[in-house]
């Protein structure tokens, strides 16, 4: 594999805060900053006004069964899919935000529980990404889990906020076929799901030489 570097034209230090202004604060915050930046062509930008939801970082959790070559996939209503969709009960990853003080490997943990039934001692970091970073704050890091698919299903989530959470077990077969024919479309499950298939060799080993499959 080639050793590629990558840096951007500019950082920080070429963009100046003329303002912040605070619009909603509730589950989400939502700002408006108004700023300007440096220029390709040189100079600087006119001021630019943006409204960002203020969002924590997120968890997302892609649990396989290498023994079964299976992954233990959840599907829950998304209000925000009715717009695009046949559907808006979507096959998701589990996921859950990092609340202040958390650590990351924790909230895989409690989520993965709280979602799926699923206890997991061990989590393998994939990579992370930023959700929507023209609209909101929120960086998402995945892990990959190793998991026993044989003994899981039925219905999880927490009735005080809302979930209402089906767990499926999905062959790696299948779930490969549905990836490569546009059946998942949403960002974790995609992204989590193309970063499996394309070093899965190196995951594999990953969690062997963790004691994790045998």
């Amino acid at each position: 594999m080639s050793n590629c570097s990558y840096r951007p034209e500019f950082n920080h230090q070429d963009v100046t805060m003329e303002g912040k202004d605070s619009l909603y604060r509730g589950f989400y915050e939502l700002n408006k900053y108004r700023f300007t930046h440096a220029l390709y062509r040189g100079g600087k930008s006119q001021i630019i006004e943006r409204e960002i939801i203020e969002r924590c970082n997120a968890v997302g959790v892609l649990p396989y069964d290498p023994v079964n070559r299976a992954f233990v996939m959840i599907e829950q209503i998304r209000i925000g899919a009715m717009a695009t969709t046949d559907s808006p009960w979507l096959l998701e990853c589990v996921a859950g935000m990092i609340e202040p003080g958390e650590e990351k490997t924790d909230v895989c943990i409690r989520e993965a529980e709280e979602e799926a039934g699923l206890h997991l001692t061990h989590v393998i970091p994939m990579t992370d990404y930023l959700v929507s970073p023209g609209a909101s704050t929120e960086r998402l890091f995945i892990y990959l889990a190793a998991v026993d698919s044989s003994k899981v299903g039925g219905v999880f989530g927490l009735p005080e906020e809302g979930e209402d959470i089906l767990v499926k077990v999905i062959p790696e077969d299948d779930m490969y076929t549905m990836l490569v024919n546009n059946q998942i479309d949403n960002a974790a499950c995609l992204i989590a799901l193309q970063h499996f298939f394309l070093r899965k060799n190196e995951y594999i080993t990953q969690l062997t030489q963790s004691g994790l499959v045998e």
